[in-house]
């Protein structure tokens, strides 16, 4: 796991924070967060809560977007077919069924089409041309995708059908010669918020197109955007934050309405997808939306789909009109991600031993390979490796010699940019500067990888080792409470732009170490100043972590809200956790006297280990050590050997027990590795048919004449 530099913000309870506190009636962390995210007074804070700072921009700004809504006003008014293509992400799927219902809610019925990732792959393409041109489609609108798509658009038109692109995607080279290109990124586009989701320019296509729809009808147009939120924001919402946007301007209005009306009005997928992952669950309130219930709730189930199976699936949940259908999809959908999560797991879990190889190697980039992993989770896998290790990654699967692989980055290199450099060794690629995709042919592979690994050490240098932790500034045991944490909600929606609150935590004790979810997870018993409090590591195991009861450590945590049986209480999400400093001290304090005792600076005095410390360590090693050796952390050993004798055994005499077994071939120690004090050392028990006399060991004695 990627070590990181922990940045701590700064704290302050100055005039202004306070005069915040005061007259916002918040507590005097809470002004603390406003003030440092730039909001300096009273009225600045209270404008950022109430979101009166953000208004929606004119979609007319936007290049080629009245052509776009002048073509499909006149598709709409002689009654031709028009058509719409997706993608098969979340972005790909709310676009897609918020202009279905919009065309729907106008009377008119349209086709769609979102590609099967194994068999079409991404981005438009000819086949599902040919099929929508046959089936008598005059107009093909794009969502979420398109901005490379040259030759198809050029194909399009020769079939005599129109198309009108609407993307988010960077621009490489060449516009499409569609009859309109509708994308923020265009370089001669003047609309002065680029980071929309793909869905949110489909979000503001609608709004154009219902504009200049009532101005041609001769119809009121003062209204339009608000009945517009009303029926659609929620899906913009939705692709908004599953893919991961700067929650800022347009989109920080964009999710703040659309979970509103979420949590008001729920559209009925989105209920019977949450009624079903809540079923048997003991029955609470409603459920609270917020960016977080999307991103880990709602969006992995509909993403899904378009993994594991087909989008148009997900598609259906909203654009069914039958209950039992949409109850019957939620269950599908669920039922997939389970699948989805195992088959993720399982590449995981292969992949380490490759993973540890690529790290002695100091490569800046993860780049890994296989024959038939799914398509469909390879770009989870990536985002994992990403945030584990703080380095680029790319998986990459292989098929009949071509391979369709999925990477996501780290600040500092731009996964276009980087693609873009090797782009002579691809056959295709595209997405965004942290995320993005691509295809190659196998014989390409090995030089593609040196390529893009000499690129990665020029952008990233020395600090693609060093990921950082960005943390608000440190937070008391005392301030962990639950009405703190529901405070937390103003500052809503959160994420990229305006991410979700991270605290600070030093020189807490640890009480309990548990093993969650089949080892994956861990939770953490921890005291501060009398303060009990229950904290939640996720996607790390106890030995990963490798933190034993009685440790000190500070914390980097997320507070929020845990419901359970109608009962709510304050829940602490641990970002990172790591040995408290005055606990560095005191090991590395205890590894020197333990150096000074075998070099005879000083006497080993009551650290001379007895004969029940010897036998109570080598038959719990015995027992413990699977054949063939493992890695025991010499923490945990010492709090299980401490447990097992109900009394107390050092560190030190600990140390001069693991040499005296070595020495005498009762164990056998392979090389210590980790920090100072909290070592991790590969023990070895070898099948030993007779008594062994300890006292002839040098170290043995050595340590007695002391």
């Amino acid at each position: 796991m990627a070590k990181k530099i922990w940045n701590i913000g700064t704290r302050s309870d100055s005039a202004e924070v306070m005069n915040i506190a005061k007259t916002l009636g918040v507590s005097v962390p809470t002004a603390n967060l406003l003030y440092n995210r730039g909001y300096k007074t009273p009225s600045d804070a209270s404008s950022f809560i109430r979101l009166e700072t953000e208004l929606f921009h004119d979609p007319f700004l936007m290049a080629d977007m009245k052509k776009a809504a002048n073509r499909i006003v006149t598709a709409m008014e002689k009654g031709e077919k028009i058509a719409i293509y997706g993608d098969y992400d979340v972005d790909g799927v709310s676009s897609t069924c918020l202009l279905s219902l919009y065309f729907r809610d106008k009377g008119i019925e349209t086709d769609y089409h979102i590609p099967n990732r194994v068999g079409e792959g991404y981005g438009v393409n000819r086949d599902a041309i040919d099929k929508l041109v046959g089936d008598g489609t005059n107009l093909i609108i794009t969502v979420d995708t398109g901005i490379t798509a040259v030759e198809e658009a050029e194909y399009c038109r020769s079939l005599g059908c129109d198309m009108v692109i609407t993307d988010h995607h960077e621009c490489r080279g060449e516009i499409p010669k569609a009859v309109a290109v509708v994308n923020p990124h265009r370089p001669d586009c003047p609309y002065p918020f680029k980071e929309l989701a793909g869905v949110g320019v489909a979000f503001k296509l609608v709004c154009a197109v219902e504009y200049l729809w009532r101005e041609k009808r001769g119809e009121e147009t003062e209204g339009f955007l608000t009945d517009i939120c009303r029926k659609y924001v929620d899906l913009a919402a939705l692709g908004t934050v599953a893919d991961v946007m700067p929650l800022v301007n347009e989109n920080r209005l964009i999710v703040s309405m659309g979970l509103s009306y979420m949590e008001r009005s729920p559209r009925a997928g989105i209920s019977a997808l949450l009624d079903v992952v809540d079923a048997g669950k003991a029955p609470t309130k409603k459920r609270k939306m917020t960016s977080s219930v999307i991103g880990f709730t709602v969006a992995p189930r509909i993403n899904a789909a378009g993994r594991m199976a087909s989008a148009s699936r997900a598609a259906e949940l909203f654009l069914s009109r039958n209950a039992d259908e949409i109850r019957e999809i939620a269950e599908e959908l669920c039922l997939i991600n389970t699948q989805r999560q195992n088959e993720e797991n399982k590449i995981v879990d292969s992949l380490k031993e490759r993973i540890e190889a690529e790290l002695k190697q100091d490569s800046p980039v993860i780049v890994l390979d296989d024959t038939g992993w799914n398509h469909g989770v390879i770009g989870i896998v990536s985002s994992r490796i990403t945030e584990k290790y703080g380095k680029p990654s790319i998986m990459i699967s292989f098929e009949d010699g071509v391979g369709k692989g999925s990477g996501r980055s780290v600040k500092g290199m731009n996964l276009v940019e980087a693609l873009l450099h090797c782009s002579d060794l691809l056959e295709k690629f595209g997405g965004h500067e942290l995320a993005a995709g691509l295809t190659i042919k196998r014989e390409n592979l090995e030089p593609f990888k040196e390529k893009l690994k000499e690129h990665a050490k020029t952008m990233l240098g020395k600090e693609a080792s060093a990921p950082t932790l960005e943390l608000d500034f440190e937070l008391a045991p005392s301030e962990m409470t639950l009405t703190q944490a529901e405070e937390l909600d103003l500052i809503e929606p959160c994420g990229v732009g305006n991410p979700q609150p991270s605290f600070y935590c030093p020189s807490l004790t640890v009480l309990e170490v548990t093993s969650m979810g089949q080892g994956r997870h861990t939770k953490y018993l921890l005291d501060g100043n009398g303060k009990r409090m229950a904290a939640v590591f996720f996607g790390s195991s106890p030995e990963e972590l490798g933190f034993s009861p009685s440790d000190k450590v500070d914390i980097a945590f997320k507070l929020g809200v845990n419901e359970f049986r109608g009962a709510k209480s304050e829940q602490i999400l641990l970002r990172g956790i790591r040995r408290s400093s005055e606990q560095n001290a005191e090991r590395e304090r205890e590894c020197d006297e333990y150096m000074n005792i075998l070099d005879g600076v000083r006497d080993v005095g009551e650290d001379l280990p007895s004969r029940p410390d010897f036998v109570s360590a080598y038959l719990h090693l015995k027992r413990t050590t699977p054949e063939g050796g493992a890695s025991v952390s010499l923490r945990t050993l010492l709090h299980s050997l401490t447990s097992i004798n109900a009394g107390e055994m050092s560190y030190i005499k600990l140390r001069l027990v693991l040499d005296v077994l070595n020495e005498s071939g009762v164990i056998v120690l392979g090389q210590t590795e980790g920090e100072m004090g909290s070592e991790s050392i590969f023990i070895t028990v070898p099948h030993i048919e007779t008594k062994v006399d300890l006292t002839r060991s040098c170290i043995y004695k050595h340590l007695t004449k002391q």
